[in-house]
């Protein structure tokens, strides 16, 4: 059934989006999530360089 759902998806996409507007949708929802992710990434590289190096002062 997990396998059903993107098939689904992609065909309700299809048939309601044209193809520009549905490259468009991917593409938005990708920059996103390579945004979020670089900031994550960032900040727990902070967090982690900030225990290492700052731990022992408080």
């Amino acid at each position: 059934m997990k396998r059903a759902f993107p098939l689904v998806l992609i065909a309700f996409l299809c048939s309601t989006l044209s193809s520009c507007e549905l490259v468009e949708g991917i593409f938005k929802a990708g920059v996103w999530s390579g945004i979020i992710i670089v900031v994550v990434v960032v900040a727990l590289l902070i967090w982690i360089l900030a225990k290492i190096f700052g731990g022992g002062r408080g």
